[in-house]
């Protein structure tokens, strides 16, 4: 019997998705019917795709209140240890089909939509993704949220409600445009406004030392309005709450200049304050030293831990009244994770409020902060450092800039008194960097001022060790831990690859899905030759889906059975994504200068935004564009060799591409991606990555083996030795003739024959200062795809590779690492205890 081919269908095939009872299917029914009633205003009868999209949002989101509700309950009663993640972004897609699945939904509401003569993969289609991120720090959160409520945790996510995510990526002529992200332009159907919890900001002013204490006077006023959206664990009933906060002007804002008669003019400067929470600057791994950025950090923070001290100081659900008064116990009752360097400010700002409001002294205050904060660093580059100046913190926080003094001072002197005289070490682990502009480096100050320190892949934790932070593990060694990053299962697996989680599933059942490590059962069945054509077809069928969109939209015709070859992530040039240029012109030129030779027929898709300010890597999207326009219009090449630049790559369009791909590139030089997720999410879909040893390859090497993956290339103590050396780019130019041909098409115009001169920074960039050493690679890169070719020819052995390697990838669950975060940083454990549902009455 042939496969079904929809989604849908190969939903309703398996198990994981239970089986829609009839009584569920006509609840849905009738509550959507409802929704789309009230939905419909009155001078309008006929409802729009989009107003079916809401109905069916607001029905599936009836199931998550009283479930959150309860939940939130629950943990008042037990009143556990509180997480509260920080993070200027959360990346988090689209939730319509992640709620679905995670109420073990989808079924039902499948069934009830189609008896209703809709489609619910179109209605699907229909929802904005929540685009509040750049990339893998904000994606990991999202992740991270999944984890701790499908582990049980009574888990928090705080950051800013951004009016506009991540800009819309259009390709014009070639050249990246951005356009702004309006994703709240139709409402949000998965937020609940709470204006009762809304909390003063301040920023300016001066401070005052008195003999009561000291006073931070004359501030202005921003208001933190809190939106609630609730994050459902897999399957058991738990809701918790990622908190977003929008900034709001109060109605004096400004309102002084009423008195000399400009009214108007006041009341438009409520913009002002307003734009706090506007726009999420589009940078990654890369510091923009702004003042409306420092004021997005500190309003998060300074909402976040007023929300978190009243929740520690009234314990009982709904109440506000105080009921502890002591912050002895504080670290016990909360956990602060810093996603980075971007919410560094609580360590102040948690020392304000115990020094100034609470009254404690200093030594228990410092004492009492450090317990509570830990700290996740996420990148190695030192441009993405966050360094402030000091004259901007002096103006816009000034008490706060007392405190990092004086933060700074004692640690100063403990130092001193352990290494006495050592003057340049002093200087070199200093919160204050000296200099022309006097800066506050920001990582020095989380690495103080926590308990716990982590990197996000091993190899990166002993880059910080080693290098990065190497005096503050010198100084504290036991601070410094590893977590390795993972993904969740849900949106990673059975969400955008129904077809694969079916196929596993009949194979070892479905409690992989909360224990990712269970995939291991997978090696039983390497050689079970109907285990290895159900893998093969479900790839073939998700290739075939994704063929039929890309012609929709590029009207490029593409051979589903070339290989897929797919490089998507940030456009950045420690990514390499120009590495992957310069493979694809040496395969071009090589199918032109032997036309008659038989090669493996490939569609290279790469995707990406590039920072909007970031020259570079608006050139990179340039060229691949232009090597596309020249390959894909070929007659000699045919459908051999096909180049497309994705569009406006985000969430949702990566849970279409990853199950599609043969081929995963993690091309970064060694030593300078941190982890990487992207790389998981494709072994786990059932690509074969081809990489270099950085970031979380190294650990997918030592799970799968190497001979499974694709490595090459330098690793991080060849690199350090280069740079000893001196990179020459030009020797590598001069000795490898198809790298020269391809440098010299860049410079003659072969690729840009309307401006010659188009690509000569890329070429001077490469030749002159390239960072990282892309020559460097090139051959040993070359000869790696030539391995890949020659794999891909034996389609059995291939998918053996790929059974192997989907097999090996449970390490890589965020259930995994955030379960070590719990025990090992936070000092909770998971529960698996099921919060029964709001139907069934509690004990």
């Amino acid at each position: 019997m042939a496969a079904p081919r929809s989604d849908s269908e190969k939903r309703k095939q398996i198990s994981v998705r239970g089986i829609a009872g009839l009584g569920d299917v006509a609840e849905v029914r009738k509550s959507f019917n409802r929704h789309l009633h009230f939905t419909l205003v009155k001078d309008r009868n006929v409802a729009t795709p989009r107003d079916y999209f809401f109905a069916l949002a607001h029905a599936v989101r009836d199931h998550l209140v009283g479930r959150w509700i309860r939940t939130q309950q629950c943990y008042y009663e037990r009143d556990p240890k509180r997480i509260y993640y920080l993070s200027l972004e959360f990346y988090m897609g689209r939730t319509l089909q992640n709620t679905m699945v995670n109420l073990g939904m989808q079924n039902v509401c499948d069934e009830a939509i189609y008896q209703l003569g809709l489609d619910l993969e179109e209605l699907e289609e229909i929802e904005e993704d929540a685009g509040l991120g750049n990339g893998g720090l904000g994606r990991l959160a999202a992740c991270f949220l999944d984890s701790m409520a499908t582990l049980g945790l009574a888990a928090y996510g705080y950051g800013i409600r951004y009016e506009f995510g991540i800009f819309n990526q259009k390709i014009v002529d070639g050249w990246q445009v951005e356009e702004a992200d309006d994703w709240l332009r139709y409402g949000n159907p998965w937020e609940k406004a709470r204006p009762e919890y809304m909390l003063p900001v301040h920023f300016y002013g001066r401070v005052e030392h008195t003999a009561e204490g000291v006073k931070w006077l004359d501030t202005q006023v921003v208001l933190a309005m809190p939106y609630d959206t609730p994050v459902p664990g897999y399957k058991n009933n738990t809701v918790n709450t990622m908190r977003l906060w929008s900034a709001k002007a109060p109605n004096d804002f400004n309102l002084q200049e009423f008195n000399v008669g400009d009214y108007i003019e006041a009341v438009l400067d409520r913009n002002l304050a307003e734009n706090i929470s506007r726009v999420l600057y589009p940078n990654d791994n890369f510091f923009e030293g702004k003042e409306l950025r420092l004021k997005q950090e500190y309003f998060v923070v300074a909402a976040t831990l007023q929300d978190i001290i009243r929740r520690f100081k009234s314990s009982n659900f709904g109440c506000r009244d105080p009921v502890r008064t002591c912050f002895e116990t504080f670290p016990d009752k909360v956990a602060i994770q810093l996603n980075d360097t971007h919410p560094a400010l609580s360590i102040p700002e948690l020392m304000r409020i115990l020094v100034d409001v609470e009254k404690m002294e200093w030594e228990k205050a410092w004492e009492v902060t450090k317990r509570t904060c830990a700290y996740t660093n996420h990148t190695v580059l030192p441009e993405a450092l966050e360094r402030w100046p000091v004259t901007m913190f002096e103006k816009l926080l000034p008490r706060h800039l007392e405190i990092i003094y004086t933060i700074n001072q004692r640690h100063l002197d403990h130092v001193a008194a352990l290494y006495p005289g050592d003057l340049d070490r002093l200087r070199r682990m200093s919160v204050i960097e000296e200099g022309d502009c006097k800066r506050i480096n920001m990582a020095h100050l989380c690495v103080i001022g926590s308990h716990t320190v982590n990197g996000v892949a091993r190899i990166h934790s002993e880059i910080v060790k080693n290098s990065v932070f190497k005096d503050f593990y010198e100084l504290e060694p036991e601070k410094f831990q590893n977590k390795t990053n993972g993904i969740t299962p849900r949106r990673w697996l059975l969400l955008c690859n129904p077809g694969l989680a079916g196929v596993i599933a009949e194979k070892i059942g479905e409690d992989f899905v909360t224990d990712l490590s269970q995939l291991k059962k997978l090696l039983d069945f390497v050689d079970d030759e109907v285990f290895i054509r159900d893998v093969a077809k479900v790839k073939q069928e998700n290739k075939l889906k994704f063929s039929a969109y890309l012609e929709e939209k590029y009207k490029v015709k593409i051979n589903p059975s070339s290989m897929f070859d797919v490089h998507v992530k940030r456009i950045h040039e420690y990514k390499r994504q120009l590495l992957n240029c310069l493979h694809v012109i040496t395969l071009y030129n090589r199918m032109r200068k032997e036309p008659s030779k038989s090669f493996v027929p490939r569609t290279v898709l790469i995707g990406g935004k590039a920072a909007p300010g970031y020259h570079m890597a608006k050139m990179i999207i340039k060229l691949i564009t232009s090597i596309g326009d020249v390959v894909n219009n070929d007659p000699y090449i045919g459908d051999r060799l096909k180049v497309i630049f994705l569009e406006n790559y985000r969430v949702s369009f990566a849970e279409k591409v990853i199950p599609a791909a043969d081929l995963s590139q993690q091309i970064s030089t060694a030593g300078t991606e941190a982890s990487g997720t992207g790389n998981m999410k494709f072994m786990l879909n059932g690509a074969l990555t081809i990489g270099t040893m950085d970031g979380a390859n190294v650990e997918m090497v030592e799970e799968a083996g190497k001979e499974n993956l694709f490595i090459f290339g330098m690793q991080v103590e060849d690199v350090e030795a280069l740079d000893k050396r001196g990179y020459n780019a030009r020797e590598y130019y001069e000795r490898i003739p198809e790298l020269r041909q391809a440098i010299d098409q860049l410079s003659s115009g072969f690729f840009s024959p309307k401006d010659p001169g188009c690509f000569r920074d890329v070429v001077n960039m490469l030749m002159n200062h390239d960072r990282f050493k892309v020559f460097a690679d090139y051959q040993a890169y070359m000869e790696c795809q030539g391995r890949v070719d020659q794999l891909y020819r034996k389609p059995r052995e291939w998918t053996k590779k790929v059974i192997k390697n989907i097999a090996s990838s449970g390490k890589f669950s965020s259930d995994r690492t955030i379960t070590e975060y719990a025990r090992e940083i936070w000092g909770v454990e998971p529960s698996a205890v099921k919060i029964p549902p709001p139907n069934v009455p509690r004990e």
